[in-house]
């Protein structure tokens, strides 16, 4: 088992010996845990309206400038044959925190997605209601991914004014989505702005001791229309970087943590990393996320600038692959990627 000290060593690191060594030993534990496969989740961007003021996300509330869209059941559904049709396993309907996306009104197009076709379905709503998160599994849903963001109750309240938001009402939310049979995911943010190297220690700890599902870790990128996007940081000290490098080494060690765990390369990264979604697929990520989204909407969904989607058309499972250059080592996974729950191996120990 990995001990505090060593993680926040190779955390730390700077050692190009040392991180390649990392790096090949993320990528041992991914294939002897979850196998080559790369799961393929269709990205739905159902709604770009959010009731939250988060100082480094385009969507805030506060954004009077941004063309509010919600797409229809219809647009849903079609996107969703479109991922089965493909390749993919699940689709992944995700938006801001919404109130206008109503329970039984999504009810029924998870139902929909689900009588026409065999996909898992994902939410990615933010803080909904025990109701509402019963209600979705109810009519099928079979995923709810919420982001903790990081474990840090101060950096977290810093970056998320108003609404009373603390890290630790997200955790314990995650904790209620587990109790009503989802499978659960989270994730954080790497180089948030006051984040050290101890804190980003405490979130990988954190996500070994939940068991959950599937973890997302992508850089810290502000919208420059935001407060913090607004403001120049120069990474020093204790200051984690919000670099392609410093995500790889969280995701490598969430691996090892978490060997079992479904784990992305995220769109952050890939919008950082010069050859895309490869940095984080051969350093223990098994999972990437095509958008499906309409283009009409995909362009008012702007996190952040400079998204990296994989391509502006959807493309099939096996050509993205190949078109990664991944197609000599890794195959496109079947079925809808639910997580193993017997142990395969060992957590690996590093000298």
């Amino acid at each position: 088992m990995y001990s505090r000290n060593k993680v926040l060593k190779l955390l730390k690191s700077v050692n190009p010996l040392e991180l390649d060594i990392l790096w090949k030993e993320a990528d041992r534990v991914r294939s002897e845990n979850v196998g080559p496969g790369i799961h393929f989740r269709g990205l739905i961007e159902i709604s770009n309206h959010c009731r939250r003021s988060c100082l480094y996300c385009g969507l805030r509330g506060p954004n009077k400038a941004l063309k509010r869209y919600r797409m229809t059941s219809g647009e849903i559904l079609e996107c969703a044959t479109a991922a089965h049709r493909l390749g993919y396993g699940t689709v992944v309907m995700q938006a801001g925190e919404d109130e206008g996306i109503e329970r039984n009104w999504l009810s029924e197009v998870i139902s929909q997605i689900k009588e026409e076709t065999p996909l898992a379905v994902t939410l990615s709503l933010g803080e909904r209601t025990l109701d509402e998160l019963a209600a979705w599994k109810k009519a099928g849903a079979d995923r709810y991914f919420l982001r903790f963001e990081t474990s840090d109750p101060l950096l977290y309240s810093r970056i998320h004014p108003g609404h009373g938001d603390t890290a630790s009402n997200r955790i314990e939310l995650l904790k209620h989505i587990m109790e009503i049979g989802y499978e659960t995911g989270s994730g954080i943010m790497v180089g948030i702005p006051g984040q050290t190297y101890e804190s980003l220690a405490d979130d990988l700890f954190l996500f070994s001791s939940m068991d959950l599902d599937m973890v997302g870790i992508g850089p810290f990128i502000p919208h420059p229309g935001t407060p913090l996007g607004k403001k120049r940081t120069v990474p020093s000290g204790s200051q984690v970087p919000n670099t392609v490098e410093m995500a790889s080494k969280v995701v490598a060690l969430c691996r090892l943590l978490c060997p079992q765990v479904n784990l992305p390369s995220t769109t952050a990264l890939a919008s950082l990393a010069p050859d895309g979604h490869v940095p984080g697929l051969t350093r223990g990520a098994n999972v990437v996320m095509p958008a499906l989204t309409p283009v009409r909407y995909r362009k008012l969904y702007e996190i952040y600038p400079g998204r990296t989607l994989l391509s502006s058309s959807p493309l099939p499972a096996k050509v993205i692959i190949e078109k990664l250059g991944l197609e000599h080592s890794r195959t496109v996974s079947q079925g809808v990627g639910k997580r193993a729950k017997v142990r395969i191996t060992d957590l690996p120990r590093m000298a």
